[in-house]
């Protein structure tokens, strides 16, 4: 299937017109349950989740028609490893001050690390 190019500045993009579905990929990132999911990372922190599940069932409707047109869907997740040995000092203090602190017990696991449910996406992917 083909695409329509962009009006962009300083020129339409792509700039031939091709814009396959074969070479688009949809990025969905971080939407994980420290980040949006009742119990995670930023609910801990007291903030309104309102504002980080707005975009869940919007994102829910451009990945189902994304599928059915055959574009590549990459999912990311924030996560540190168990040991937190790729966690920068500065990083884990700076969560420790608002509150939720990165390695920290959560409701949903540890905050911020793979394998926890916290970690997990929120809410989970539909199997294809």
């Amino acid at each position: 299937m083909s695409f329509t190019s962009i009006a962009s500045e300083p020129y339409a993009w792509p700039y031939d017109g091709a814009f396959e579905a074969g070479d688009t990929a949809l990025m969905i990132i971080d939407m994980q349950t420290d980040f949006c999911g009742i119990g995670g990372y930023v609910d801990k922190m007291g903030y309104d989740l309102s504002l980080t599940r707005a975009p869940i069932e919007p994102i829910r409707r451009v990945l189902q028609r994304a599928r059915a047109l055959g574009l590549h869907v990459i999912h990311t997740r924030e996560g540190h490893r168990t040991d937190l040995s790729d966690l920068p000092d500065n990083k884990r203090w700076r969560s420790r001050q608002i509150g939720a602190g990165i390695g920290d017990d959560g409701p949903c696991g540890r905050i911020l690390v793979r394998g926890e449910p916290g970690w997990q996406s929120s809410p989970p992917r539909r199997a294809r």
